[in-house]
C-alpha cells in the first residue's frame, strides 16, 4: 500500500491548514431588505500535518463554506487560507489536497472500476487503480456499473477518486449524508484504515458520534465562528460544568429554583415534578445547597458529555437533537 503521500509540498514545516481572521459574505436575496449574509465570521484556525479534525456544527454553521475556501471553490471575503503554504488552488493542482464532497459527477454508465482508471488517467502520477479499489473497499464492486451503486457505495467511489494523486490533506464535507446506518459504519471504517498511514484529514459532519469516534480534535462550529476547539474532553471542559439534580420536598420547588438561579455558575435550572436538574460551573456548591439548605434526595452529579457540550456551545438544541437520534442508532 502506498504509504507516502504526494512528495509536492508547500513550505517546508508549514501547518497542513492555516486560516487567518478568514471572512465570507453573501449579498442578500434579491428584492430582500436583509444585510448582507456573513457565512464565515473571522475564524482563525491552524491543523498540523497528520492531525484528523472534524468540523462539528449544526446545519447552516459555516461548515462547508469554510471547506470551500480551503479547498480554493470560494475566494475570502477577507482573511486568507494557506494549505502547505500555498494558496489552496496551488495545492489542488499539485495533488496535496483531495477532497470527498456531498454530491459529484460520476458518470453512470461505467462501472467502478473504469472510473477510477478513467480518472487516474488525468493525473500525471497516480497511485495504482487496483490499489486505492482495495483501499476504498470497493474491491467486489469493481465490475458493478455506477448506477447500480448505492449512495454509501458511490461514496466509497468517490473516495477512491480522491486517493488517485495519494494527497497529504484528504477533505471531506458531510460524507455519510443520506447514508443509512450500515453504510454510514463501513465508510468510517474505510477511512480509519487510510487515516492511520498518517494523513491528514478534516472532515464536516453534524453527526456527534462520527467527531468523537474518528477525529483526535474537533472544531466545533457555530453562526459562522468557532465556539470550541479541542479533543472531545476539553470541549466538555469549555462547556464548564456538570449536571446536578435532586428530587426536593413537595411545595418547595418553586422557592428552590428561584435560589438556586442566583448561585454564582449555574447556567440553567430545569423543573421536572418534584425533580430539579442544574447546570453549574461549581457543582459541589449546588449539591451543598440543595442537600444541606433545600432538603434534596437522590442527589446524583453527572459529567457533561459531548452532546450538552454541542448544545450548550453552540446554543442549539434542536440540530443537537437531529445528531443524537442519528447517532444512538448508529451506537446499536
Amino acid at each position: 500500500m502506498t504509504t507516502s503521500h504526494s512528495s509536492t509540498a508547500g513550505a517546508s514545516g508549514a501547518p497542513a491548514v492555516e486560516l487567518r481572521s478568514l471572512v465570507k459574505t453573501f449579498p442578500p436575496r434579491r428584492g430582500s431588505h436583509d444585510s448582507e449574509v456573513r457565512a464565515v465570521d473571522g475564524v482563525d484556525l491552524r491543523i498540523e500535518p497528520g492531525e484528523v479534525v472534524a468540523f462539528l456544527g449544526p446545519n447552516g454553521a459555516g461548515k462547508t463554506t469554510t471547506l470551500d475556501m480551503v479547498l480554493g471553490l470560494t475566494d475570502p471575503t477577507s482573511g486568507s487560507a494557506e494549505v502547505f503554504g500555498r494558496r489552496p488552488r496551488q495545492a489542488v493542482v499539485t495533488g496535496s489536497v483531495s477532497a470527498v464532497l456531498q454530491t459529484g459527477g460520476l458518470l453512470r454508465d461505467l462501472t467502478v472500476r473504469e472510473t477510477v482508471r478513467m480518472i487516474a488517467s488525468t493525473y500525471a502520477v497516480s497511485s495504482p487503480v487496483d490499489e486505492v479499489i482495495d483501499r476504498a473497499g470497493l474491491r467486489s464492486l469493481a465490475d458493478r456499473r455506477v448506477s447500480k451503486c448505492s449512495g454509501g457505495e458511490q461514496q466509497r467511489l468517490r473516495f477512491a477518486l480522491a486517493l488517485l494523486p495519494d494527497p497529504r490533506l484528504l477533505v471531506l464535507d458531510e460524507p455519510t449524508a443520506g447514508m443509512d446506518v450500515s453504510a454510514r459504519r463501513d465508510f468510517w471504517d474505510t477511512m480509519h484504515a487510510d487515516a492511520s498511514a498518517g494523513r491528514t484529514v478534516v472532515f464536516a459532519t453534524h453527526y456527534l458520534e462520527e467527531a468523537d469516534a474518528f477525529a483526535d480534535r474537533i472544531v466545533l462550529i457555530a453562526g459562522g465562528r468557532i465556539v470550541a476547539d479541542g479533543t472531545t474532553a476539553e470541549i466538555r471542559a469549555q462547556a464548564s460544568g456538570r449536571t446536578v439534580s435532586a428530587t426536593l420536598p413537595p411545595g418547595s420547588v418553586a422557592e428552590s429554583v428561584a435560589r438556586l438561579r442566583v448561585v454564582d455558575g449555574v447556567r440553567d435550572v430545569e423543573e421536572r415534578g418534584s425533580r430539579v436538574v442544574v447546570t453549574a460551573a461549581d457543582s459541589d456548591a449546588v449539591a451543598r445547597l440543595l442537600l444541606l439548605d433545600l432538603g434534596g434526595t437522590d442527589l446524583e452529579i453527572v459529567t457533561a458529555g459531548l452532546e450538552q457540550a454541542f448544545m450548550t456551545l453552540t446554543g442549539d438544541s434542536r440540530d443537537a437533537g437531529v445528531v443524537l437520534a442519528h447517532d444512538e442508532e448508529l451506537a446499536r
